[in-house]
């Protein structure tokens, strides 16, 4: 091992030396070989010297690179940035040579012709010289005839097209006629018979002294540092074509593969070579390129530019004019990707902040004035009118929207909790119906997406609530309670065993905002709803601009194909009409299927968590529906409290409705598949009985005591304190009733196999 260190080491010093050397030398030959034009045979004759020194080049380069990489890697030694950019340009050199016999094969062609055939006749005017040789001997032996049949042999396989047959043939026959010394050493037989066959396989020999497929083990180092540098040093980033056509040669290698399919072999290292190449190469150009538009757009901002003279600017368009990448089956054209980078950013920039359309206008212009790209125009209004707070707003900052807005069920609106102004804003369908003619009806399903993230988030929060210890254990005593107590309760759970929990609850402590741990509890799962409601919104705001759309068709079960009368037509009717009336069926055919059918987004949001919810590992989630009573009552404490403020100036946290806890309620009962055990615990049943029987009581002591006037104010707004609650209890159990309505379509299987029982 010290040896192979030591010479690695002695190579390692003399690399950047050797590789100047033989630069030069390269670069000469490469200079006579584009140089030749001559076809006369005098000319053709005098290069056979200039074709064989490109190929010894190849040998000796290809030999270079890979004795210093696989030395590096079998001496578990890195190799420096400088001396692996030294050997890529060697590994350039090989590509520039092979590239210059390719384009000088039709000229390769002839001359080799000639030059074979000047072989040929040296060797065969030296076989003829031999035999007169021996022939002019008159003592004939065994030996002299075995010579004599050889040199005839040698003669009549030469004697023709050089083919793989015949050189072999003719090695052998003069073999056999060399035992005893026949040809003379300035004769150099062997010479030109080596010549010969190097010159006959001239195409195979530049193909192997080119192979560079021994870089499928070194390619994952070596070319993030090559790109990178190419990148870096602009001056001619066409080299990098030179590379791709050495990670070319490790294909073909795959044929030979037994452990597994070459398609599959290909494929892997297709996919990490193209993640390189958009890592290193083309996403850093897409970059820059951005950037220069955004700062030359900018120049206003009066940025600091004493970084751009110490830095240099980069000559991008080098890079756009490259020729395309073309590596087995895939074409990478860096233009088009450039294009399409720009394209998809301006787009979605243009759509998240409309005011700036004016911007990203000026930057396509500019992008196709100094780099020539042309860019698609978005087609994207410069503002939108009438249509109040924007969905795209609301999609990007959901988790603000949920906080700071109030869902109504019936009506299907949103109204803000808290407002500086006069005025609370409101969100209803027309306003989103707005939104989705502004934008496109794609925007729905970007938006259930965000809102899918949100919940995941949620879930997470939700998740460790019902984990907590302390949470977990009142819980898991309560279902014990209920499944011990519940004959003699009369299958209802007790209020004053809700009202003991909260008060439980209490005690671990209060937050900052003196809430309890509970009041947050509640204020997640109606954030929760207030998401499913705005998905309801999303989608009823679809359906009533694909309505809007469509109410001028008369018949949407009978629809009149406008191609079809325009192609009788045709002879009549120009090209672009019959493109309208072609275009016009697609719109129609679309608005019809999004009327029609439409996407049940519900049954989408349950399906994406409803498995991961009923798991083993989640089996704390189980204990949800226990939790309901004592969260329905802090709710409706809630819901009081903020109605009363109302009337009263400080109007901070008052609120008329807020509909997203019974549609958070419902969300998440199906999600756990709990409906069934909510439903056994008659909890609103027993709230009914409770309130009935308190009122009952106070009315009977009314009667009974008349006199005490004081007594008689105390009961009456005590009446009217469980009348409240009452109420409130009835619109909560109204409300949970129509959002379990929404899902409904999403029966689990223990229900269907009730409902055929």
């Amino acid at each position: 091992m010290s040896t192979k260190q030591s010479f690695y080491q002695m190579k390692i010093l003399n690399l950047s030396k050797i590789s100047h050397q033989i630069s030069n030398s390269v670069n000469a030959w490469l200079i006579k070989m584009r140089s030749i034009s001559d076809l006369s045979v005098r000319a053709c004759i005098s290069y056979e010297q200039l074709f064989f020194q490109g190929i010894e080049y190849n040998n000796y380069l290809n030999y270079t690179v890979s004795l210093f990489l696989n030395l590096a890697l079998s001496l578990n030694t890195a190799i420096t940035k400088s001396n692996l950019l030294e050997l890529c340009k060697l590994i350039e050199l090989v590509k520039a040579i092979q590239k210059t016999y390719f384009e000088k094969r039709e000229f390769l062609t002839i001359a080799k012709q000639y030059i074979i055939q000047s072989i040929n006749r040296k060797l065969l005017s030296t076989i003829q010289t031999a035999k007169k040789r021996l022939t002019s001997d008159k003592k004939y032996t065994e030996k002299r005839l075995d010579i004599l049949s050889g040199l005839v042999l040698a003669g009549n396989a030469l004697n023709g097209p050089s083919t793989r047959e015949r050189i072999l043939i003719g090695n052998f026959g003069l073999t056999i006629a060399n035992r005893l010394k026949t040809f003379k050493p300035d004769e150099n037989v062997e010479e030109l018979l080596k010549k010969l066959e190097n010159m006959a396989y001239l195409e195979t020999r530049i193909k192997q002294s080119s192979d560079f497929s021994f870089l499928f083990w070194h390619f994952k180092v070596l070319i993030p540092i090559y790109l990178t540098d190419i990148y870096e040093n602009a001056n001619i980033p066409n080299k990098v074509q030179y590379m791709v056509w050495a990670l070319r040669d490790i294909i073909d290698k795959f044929n030979f593969s037994r452990h597994i399919s070459h398609e599959l072999v290909c494929e892997k290292y297709l996919r990490d070579f193209l993640r390189i190449l958009n890592k290193n190469f083309i996403e850093r150009i897409c970059r820059d390129i951005e950037t220069d538009l955004r700062l030359s757009i900018h120049l206003e901002l009066k940025s600091d530019q004493s970084k751009l003279f110490k830095e240099g600017i980069k000559d991008l368009s080098k890079f756009i004019s490259l020729q395309p990448i073309v590596i087995h089956d895939k074409f990478i054209d860096i233009k088009t990707q450039v294009i399409q980078y720009l394209d998809r950013t301006f787009y979605n920039l243009t759509a998240v902040a409309l005011h700036d359309w004016k911007a990203y206008s000026e930057m396509r212009n500019l992008a196709q004035q100094r780099y020539n790209l042309v860019l698609s125009d978005p087609y994207l209004p410069s503002s939108t009118l009438e249509q109040g707070l924007d969905v795209l707003e609301i999609m990007r900052n959901i988790h603000v929207f949920v906080t700071r807005y109030l869902y109504n069920m019936n009506n299907q609106i949103f109204v803000e909790k808290n407002s500086q102004n006069k005025c609370l804003n409101t969100i209803n369908i027309r306003h989103v119906a707005n939104s989705i003619r502004t934008h496109g009806i794609g925007i729905m399903n970007t938006t259930v997406n965000f809102t899918y993230q949100y919940l995941k988030k949620q879930f997470f929060i939700f998740s460790q609530f019902l984990f907590d210890e302390h949470i977990k254990a009142k819980l898991i005593k309560d279902i014990s309670f209920f499944k011990e107590s519940k004959v003699s309760l009369n299958q209802k759970y007790p209020y004053e065993r809700a009202e003991k929990f909260n008060r439980a609850i209490r005690k671990l402590g209060l937050l900052n905002d003196n809430q309890t741990y509970m009041d947050q509890f509640r204020i997640l799962v109606s954030h929760i709803g207030n998401a499913i409601g705005y998905v309801r919104m999303i989608r009823s705001g679809g359906l009533n601009f694909c309505s809007n759309s469509i109410r001028f068709v008369p018949d949407l079960d009978d629809i009149v194909s406008f191609e079809e009368y325009s192609n009788e037509l045709a002879s009549k009717l120009s090209e672009p009409t019959v493109n309208a009336a072609k275009n016009l069926d697609s719109t129609l055919a679309s608005l019809v299927k999004n009327f029609s059918e439409g996407t049940d987004y519900f049954k989408i949001l349950l399906d994406v968590f409803k498995n991961e919810f009923r798991s083993v590992k989640n089996i704390h989630l189980k204990n949800f529906y226990i939790i309901l009573p004592s969260l329905t009552l802090n709710f409706v404490e809630y819901i009081i409290g903020a109605k009363e403020k109302i009337s009263k100036k400080n109007s901070n946290d008052a609120a008329f409705t807020d509909d997203g806890f019974a549609m958070g309620i419902a969300y998440i009962l199906k999600l756990l598949d709990q409906n069934h055990d909510f439903d056994s615990l008659h909890w609103f049943d027993s709230v009914n009985d409770k309130f009935n029987s308190n009122m009952k009581s106070i009315v009977s002591q009314q009667k009974s005591q008349q006199s005490d006037d004081k007594l008689m104010q105390t009961q009456a707004l005590t009446l009217q304190r469980y009348s409240t609650y009452q109420r409130e209890f009835n619109l909560l159990q109204f409300a949970l009733t129509s959002a379990q309505i929404f899902f409904r379509s999403e029966e689990t299987q223990e229900e269907k196999n009730e409902i055929n029982e």
